[in-house]
């Protein structure tokens, strides 16, 4: 009867208001129901279950919060309690995914609700956001992986880059033998010669980095800034958001965003290593400027 009406765009709203109450209005506990307006249905425990943000993983991964957004005060005996939190950390892994729902998840949350220093902290350093991003490079369309880690500044933070992935630099700069720069070198004595013999070093540029000290390493972020500088390479849009966290003494983990109905949803650790505090510096090299 409203279909060439002008009051149908009223009707519409008023539905939709209707929708909004129902989920402002709801039951904020572990008895959340369903509810039906119109043809929608309305599951409150999966809305609150979702970590939708990662300054909820990191309350939840606390036990700052409860599993339906709860906020637990440091004078609730709740608050970071080990017992509490073994029960609700598995709730924060992908449970779709077997490296993530086995044996090694439950050896870490034992391993985790026995120390009180394996909590995360926004701030502590050691996590880093991965933003792959589409550009034009050159008039053409590239994938490049940002690294971004969170610094202090006077009173407060920000969020900073501190390294890039991008193919085509990569290959600029392939791993290369010894034995190969050793076929390529400078003489001890090409100072006595004025170094004329120096162009030898410009006659391959392929490979003038067998000419840099041993503990050249390439930096792929100045790289990257100098072809923004030209307007060589220009940004599009971000594509997709997954974090690296190395806080938790031995071990790493990822987290990655999935969008999905259930209670298992939002922010959820996709990825889980057994990582020794010595062998973690091999891995951060990567994100660390």
């Amino acid at each position: 009867m409203f279909k060439n009406s002008p009051y149908r765009f009223y009707v519409k709203r008023g539905a939709f208001v209707l929708f909004l109450l129902f989920i402002v209005l709801g039951n904020n506990s572990l008895r959340a129901q369903s509810h039906t307006v119109g043809q929608i249905d309305i599951d409150e425990t999966a809305l609150y279950a979702m970590t939708k943000q990662m300054s909820q993983f990191f309350s939840r991964f606390n036990n700052e919060e409860d599993q339906f957004g709860k906020k637990t005060w440091p004078s609730n005996p709740a608050y970071r309690n080990q017992e509490i939190r073994k029960e609700r950390l598995p709730l924060l892994f992908d449970q779709q995914n077997p490296r993530t729902t086995g044996t090694l998840r439950d050896f870490f949350i034992d391993d985790l609700t026995k120390s009180d220093s394996s909590f995360l902290k926004f701030t502590g350093g050691r996590w880093y956001s991965e933003v792959s991003a589409t550009f034009i490079f050159k008039g053409k369309e590239v994938q490049v992986i940002l690294l971004l880690m969170i610094e202090k500044e006077n009173l407060g933070s920000k969020w900073v880059l501190t390294n890039i992935y991008f193919p085509t630099f990569s290959k600029m700069f392939p791993v290369t033998k010894m034995s190969d720069r050793e076929k390529s070198f400078l003489h001890p004595m090409s100072h006595e010669l004025d170094f004329m013999n120096i162009y030898k070093a410009f006659k391959e540029p392929e490979i003038i980095e067998y000419y840099a000290s041993k503990a050249f390493k390439p930096d792929y972020l100045s790289l990257f800034f100098y072809e923004v500088k030209l307007g060589n390479m220009k940004f599009k849009n971000v594509d997709k958001l997954k974090f690296h966290i190395f806080q938790i003494d031995n071990w790493y983990f990822e987290v990655s965003y999935f969008n999905r109905s259930g209670n298992n949803s939002g922010w959820l650790i996709s990825n889980l290593m057994y990582t020794p505090e010595n062998e973690k510096e091999n891995l951060l090299m990567f994100y660390q400027p």
